[in-house]
């Protein structure tokens, strides 16, 4: 069920708060499931409590908040009060605890949402892959006998919403960690423009790129998160009309090298756009292929991060995943003159983007141009790199233009999953909800 569904079912009596904190407590706790490697922290006793606080009151016909005794998660980095905030690390163990919850928890429990735990993650956030090497990692429900990389750096959210632990989840999104995971694991994922969601409490990666936005099992579902997250009462969008709609379709870099099964999902829910009435039009975004040369001398994210974890590398080095040490070491060597010029490089690029981009009503692409890897095929660091970096190939460019993106599931059932991803203008997230609510039908299967 959705959550308007959810909300629906409490408030007539057909469901109970109760009842669904503890279906998703024993969906967690199930050994045969993925719950101990999806939840880092589950918090049952003060869920229960929730609930029937909750249920009592709703019998008592007690105004409530609209999503009073709905059962979510969050990220591993986001505070919470009275606790120390490990964004996915076995390192930061004596830290002091979180004094107030994050904003965004703040405002999911304003809203009546009952958070039921802390999801794993890629330590710090540093990762497409969503592996973790101090906590045993979650696998995308594809294929799970075999063992496929879940997507980060959301990983222990995307998991657990593809598996029913809960219906949604809080993620955060860098160059992808909310869009990737929801592509890798069959769901919705929604990156919001950054400066819109506030990130208070929410430990950082990137302060230019970070963004906090949901991940859910439709687009209606994250637009109602996205409502709470930006102070409001959780309020869906309404369809945008998919007849006529302009939908501008990438050529160039997204396309490029895509596995087959994502190939052929993505032209067949192109087909399927087409024949209901939307108008797809060629888009060419040469900046795309300058970002190589923009980066040369590192990342805005390698720079960034390596500069907020240099006074722990100097001391803790030690505790650092060495896949994710080598990561933030690669931000060593840049200059502040660098860093300067990466900043008037990414000014110049969004200026002309948006000059080609404004006639669109969303430009699509691929969200990941490959199925999720076999873990067991990542091999050394510089081999896995290489696999990260693809991954993130289709996601990362949404974050260094600054604009709202959503990936909704295009693979037919039962199939290697597929995310289809759509990109706004900067500060129109709503207006994309709309457009992404117009589409859902036509893309997924």
């Amino acid at each position: 069920m959705t959550l308007i569904e959810l909300q629906s079912g409490l408030a007539s009596g057909r469901l109970t708060s109760r009842a669904l904190v503890e279906e998703s407590l024993a969906k967690i706790a199930d050994p045969s499931g993925e719950g101990a490697r999806c939840f880092l922290t589950v918090y049952a006793d003060s869920a229960r409590r929730q609930a029937d606080l909750a249920d009592q009151a709703r019998k008592q016909g007690l105004p409530l908040p609209p999503f009073a005794g709905v059962p979510l998660s969050i990220k591993d980095l986001y505070d919470v009060a009275g606790e120390v905030t490990r964004a996915g690390s076995a390192g930061r163990d004596g830290e002091a605890p979180a004094k107030v919850d994050a904003e965004a928890v703040r405002l999911v429990r304003r809203a009546g949402f009952i958070v039921v735990g802390k999801n794993n993650m890629t330590e710090f956030a540093y990762s497409g892959l969503g592996l973790n090497g101090h906590f045993p990692s979650p696998r995308s429900p594809y294929q799970r006998e075999i063992g496929r990389v879940p997507g980060g750096s959301t990983s222990g959210g995307a998991a657990a919403v593809a598996d029913g632990l809960v219906p949604a989840t809080l993620g955060s999104d860098t160059g992808g960690s909310c869009r990737l995971p929801a592509a890798y694991c069959g769901i919705v994922g929604f990156k919001p423009t950054s400066t819109r969601i506030s990130r208070r409490g929410v430990f950082p990666l990137s302060d230019s790129l970070d963004s906090v936005g949901p991940l859910a099992g439709s687009v209606s579902c994250c637009a109602v998160l996205d409502s709470v997250l930006a102070g409001g009462d959780g309020d869906d969008e309404p369809p945008f009309p998919l007849a006529g709609l302009r939908l501008g379709v990438i050529e160039g870099h997204v396309d490029a090298d895509l596995d087959p099964e994502v190939g052929e999902a993505y032209a067949a829910a192109l087909a399927r756009l087409a024949q209901r009435g939307a108008r797809l039009m060629k888009l060419k975004l040469p900046e795309l292929a300058e970002l190589p040369h923009i980066n040369r001398k590192g990342t805005l994210v390698a720079m960034e991060a390596y500069a907020l974890h240099r006074p722990y590398l100097a001391t803790r080095r030690e505790s650092y995943d060495p896949w994710v040490l080598a990561r933030l070491e690669s931000g060593a060597a840049a200059t502040a003159a660098d860093y300067i010029d990466l900043l008037g490089e990414r000014r110049r690029v969004i200026a002309g983007v948006a000059a080609r981009t404004h006639e669109f009503d969303a430009i699509v692409a691929p969200t990941a141009p490959n199925v999720p890897p076999r873990i067991d095929e990542l091999g050394g660091l510089a081999q896995s790199q290489a696999i990260n970096r693809r991954c993130l190939q289709n996601t990362g460019f949404a974050n260094f233009l600054d604009r709202p993106s959503i990936s909704i599931p295009c693979h037919a059932p039962g199939s290697a999953p597929v995310g289809f991803m759509l990109m706004g203008e900067t500060g129109a997230d709503r207006r994309l909800f709309s457009v992404a609510r117009g589409l859902e039908g036509a893309v997924r299967l």
